[in-house]
């Protein structure tokens, strides 16, 4: 087979390299790099001796994932603050244009579900992605993990379990109402709008990596939320809610603000929604410049305000 053809087969699968990359790490990097990793190897094998090709990039990617997590965890140990996954942000109802657009238009690529696969071991996270998001035989999984197939099913089985408490995502409008509901009310300063916007069991999660502020804890509850919020726009200004445009964060309606420079200066920063019951359920605030290798560069090519 000529080097050209291969590389059009490989083509052919890289977004689902990609999907299974991403689902595994959180990691735009990490699933870019396992992808072309998968690349070189296939390129310096024996390619035409590969039975099932999809098959075997996708236990290469997946071996490769594995490692990339279990060194995220050692560096979890130091890591400042929350630990979010990195989110795919896009312009704001633009046709797909990346292979990624296309990964986090499924379900389970949405923030909710990102956030609790970050909770697993590794192996557990494996073993779920893998056989319940690709329908990989637990064989395989098990030679993956050098486990035997009794304990890849056992591994995510377990994963199930916390996967399936995580709320479901609602259908984009009920999502897009909550969302334009809540940064409505934030800009209105009106402390009872916003708390009128939040789930009673919100939750506010930030990950900044101590690059910048924003909540070092996870912040529960409406009250604490709301207030959280406002003091955000009081402490940076009405401009720092005027620089967020609307995007595409994993699928559904976010924002994007490339960030101010000035007197108050405002960090770049992506943000997401988790919506439940009409109410924002979940909010996540990505302002760790480490993590916004997902921007898409239409986004990230425009002047800053």
């Amino acid at each position: 087979m000529s080097t050209g053809s291969l590389a059009q087969l490989f083509q052919s699968h890289r977004s689902h390299l990609l999907a299974v990359g991403y689902r595994v790490t959180g990691s735009v990097a990490d699933a870019e790099d396992a992808a072309q990793e998968s690349w070189l190897r296939l390129s310096a094998s024996e390619a035409e001796s590969i039975v099932d090709l999809r098959a075997w990039l996708t236990t290469v990617v997946a071996r490769i994932c594995l490692d990339r997590l279990k060194s995220a965890a050692s560096r979890r140990e130091s890591y400042v603050g929350q630990w979010l996954p990195e989110p795919v942000v896009s312009a704001w109802n633009a046709p797909p244009s990346d292979p990624l657009d296309v990964v986090v238009q499924r379900e389970d690529s949405r923030l909710a579900a990102l956030v609790v696969l970050d909770t697993l071991t590794p192996a557990q996270r494996v073993a779920f992605v893998l056989h319940d998001g690709f329908a990989v035989p637990f064989d395989d999984v098990a030679s993956i993990l050098d486990v035997s197939p009794a304990a890849a099913r056992q591994l995510a089985s377990r994963a199930r379990k916390q996967v399936d408490a995580t709320p479901a995502a609602v259908p984009d409008t009920e999502h897009d109402e909550a969302v334009t509901r809540l940064m409505t009310a934030m800009a209105s300063g009106d402390l009872d709008r916003v708390l009128a916007a939040l789930h009673p069991d919100c939750r506010m999660i930030g990950d900044s990596g101590g690059t910048t502020r924003t909540a070092a804890q996870v912040v529960r509850g409406p009250s604490k939320c709301a207030r959280f919020y406002l003091g955000l726009v009081s402490m940076y200004g009405p401009e720092s809610l005027t620089s967020m445009s609307p995007a595409s964060v994993n699928g559904q309606l976010g924002y994007y603000s490339r960030g101010l420079v000035g007197q108050r200066s405002f960090p770049a920063r992506a943000g997401g929604f988790t919506v439940r019951d009409g109410l924002v359920w979940a909010s996540y605030d990505f302002a760790n410049p480490a993590k916004l290798g997902g921007v898409s560069a239409e986004l990230d090519a425009r002047p800053a305000e």
